[in-house]
């Protein structure tokens, strides 16, 4: 009983860095390509937090734009492109389409994140779009699913959102960010490796140079 549930939180702790980290590298790569969003980001926080060197828990929970951030990336880079599967109980229909018992039901969650119909402007990052609005990623709304929802979402849904939090908001705090010299927008590569999760094909190179009044202090 023992080694099983140390197993099982081994594989949750894998599975939660592997999409962690995942994650992080689109939203960096996001906000490098939209300078506007991450000097926008930044002030935020940098003006919650203060110059007192470091970011508090307590700040984080205040940083409402940052939220909008990540919800952002995860409608257009969910760690998981499609859920665990599903299977039908018994014969039965959802929207139209009849599904017999015992089948085998995919979610597309990367799909669902870029359906014109359900999204303005799909392809355009603007986290914009979530601010004034109650759209969460704890799967009650089913346009945005990066954790799945219901007895079958993922156990580690608060776990990877405070990871997220926590890591980018100290790295936009203490840093400021940039692409290299010579490298545009246009030649970063946007391509995705499609496996158990989605990660970019090529790794993301910055430039991060220290901010002086938002620095480290004991």
């Amino acid at each position: 009983m023992f080694i099983s549930s140390c197993t099982l939180i081994q594989d949750m702790f894998i599975a939660g860095t592997d999409t962690t980290s995942a994650t992080l590298e689109w939203v960096m790569t996001e906000l490098a390509l939209h300078p506007r969003v991450l000097k926008k980001a930044q002030e935020e926080m940098r003006q919650i937090a203060g110059n007192k060197g470091k970011v508090e828990e307590n700040d984080i929970h205040q940083f409402r734009y940052i939220r909008s951030v990540i919800k952002e990336t995860l409608r257009l880079h969910p760690p998981l492109p499609l859920l665990v599967p599903r299977e039908s109980m018994e014969d039965c229909v959802v929207n139209g389409f009849d599904i017999p018992a015992k089948t085998r039901v995919f979610v597309n969650i990367y799909a669902i994140g870029r359906d014109p119909e359900i999204w303005q402007q799909p392809l355009e990052f603007n986290p914009e779009r979530f601010e004034g609005t109650e759209t969460d990623v704890k799967g009650q709304d089913f346009e945005l699913l990066p954790f799945g929802g219901g007895r079958r979402g993922c156990p580690g849904n608060s776990f990877a959102m405070a990871t997220v939090e926590t890591a980018l908001a100290r790295l936009l705090y203490h840093f400021d960010w940039k692409l290299q010299d010579g490298v545009d927008a246009g030649d970063v590569d946007m391509s995705e490796v499609f496996g158990l999760t989605t990660k970019k094909r090529t790794p993301l190179i910055l430039v991060a140079t220290r901010n002086q009044e938002f620095g480290f202090k004991a």
